[in-house]
């Protein structure tokens, strides 16, 4: 079995998996197309014949001029190829298992301040072509939603709602978003704008109509950028646009990364988007302060002489209505208290007597 045949056969599994959408397959189909460009003699070659020095020659090769990403993807289909061959008996140990990933090392964002997208969309709009206020909207529309392109060119007129303020994005029609989740992206007031104008001129178009005419504008990006001296952008750094504006503008991160349609939580967002940029970074900076806090002052202290509160007074008229608890006699005193009972009770026997005998 070659590796060609071999690979055929992983091609083939690829495109039978319902689970794998046709971008992910057409990219595969790139990889490998591009494993061939580079490493021609391999597609005849036994499968028995590869081994791990010439696996290592190849990835010795390849790494001096493909990127981090592209290297590993196809380090990795030339693995599953290789197992192909195992699975059929041909041989029985892959030769590329022992070879190393490249670190992937986060790509660092090079993009246009505010008054420069400003200045971008203004030139594009003035190119005068048959599609720059087509092309101008669909960028401003990446730019103000944080939509994916392919989510983007789908957005059709019943999508928006203007009363809520949400863009319902569903993506592709028979694959959907990204993630495979439809979402409701918050339009902030730009956004709002853009739209509500590209309605207005647009009324007599049935709901199902497309928001954007146009799926892409790189190349009059490309000469935007170029005409007025800023950095060139793609579409998806205007996704980056977005999270990175609403991040400065003080929405955190986790609502952003919801936004975006991102199901980690944030954490993706944390990596690319935690450092923001240079010029905001040092601005929050200068609000970090080590000097000591001043207790707070007492502005109204209370007055001995003030007049109580109503609860005081409550408080201080209950006190005094509780009397003290009467002290127990000692057993001389109920003495003393028994005979005067006695004595008192004997004189007032006597005198009735008295009394009794003069009368008579």
């Amino acid at each position: 079995m070659t590796f060609a045949q071999a690979a055929a056969l992983h091609m083939q599994r690829i495109e039978k998996n319902v689970g794998i959408k046709r971008r992910t397959r057409v990219y595969w189909a790139q990889t490998l197309a591009a494993l061939f460009k580079h490493w021609p003699e391999v597609a005849a070659m036994e499968i028995k014949r590869i081994t791990g020095n010439v696996c290592r020659d190849w990835a010795a090769r390849y790494a001096k001029i493909a990127s981090s990403t592209r290297y590993n993807n196809t380090l990795s289909l030339v693995k599953h190829v290789i197992d192909i061959a195992i699975e059929n008996g041909v041989v029985y140990s892959n030769p590329a298992t022992g070879l190393d990933r490249k670190t992937v090392r986060p790509k660092r964002l090079e993009l246009s301040t505010r008054s420069q997208f400003a200045a971008f969309v203004a030139e594009m709009r003035s190119a005068h072509s048959r599609d720059s206020q087509n092309c101008a909207d669909f960028v401003q529309g990446l730019a103000f939603t944080g939509c994916r392109i392919s989510e983007a060119a789908q957005i059709e007129w019943r999508d928006l709602d203007f009363e809520a303020g949400e863009i319902f994005v569903k993506g592709d029609p028979e694959e959907g978003t990204k993630n495979g989740e439809v979402r409701r992206v918050p339009t902030i007031p730009q956004a709002r704008e853009l739209l509500k104008n590209m309605r207005t001129g647009r009324g007599d178009e049935p709901g199902s109509a497309k928001v954007f005419l146009v799926r892409h504008s790189q190349k009059s990006m490309s000469r935007a950028a170029k005409k007025i001296g800023m950095t060139r952008i793609t579409h998806h750094d205007l996704r980056h646009f977005f999270a990175t504006v609403s991040i400065e503008s003080g929405v955190d991160i986790p609502t952003v990364s919801r936004w975006l349609g991102h199901k980690d939580g944030g954490a993706l967002a944390m990596r690319t988007y935690g450092h923001l940029r240079r010029e905001h970074s040092v601005a929050q900076a200068q609000k970090v302060t080590f000097a000591p806090v001043n207790p707070p002052e007492v502005s109204d202290p209370v007055s001995i002489d003030a007049p109580l509160r109503l609860d005081e007074q409550t408080e201080k008229k209950a006190t005094s209505s509780r009397q003290p608890p009467r002290a127990a006699k000692s057993w001389t005193a109920a003495i003393d208290d028994e005979q005067s009972k006695t004595t008192a009770k004997r004189s007032s026997t006597g005198a009735r007597g008295s009394a009794s005998r003069f009368s008579s």
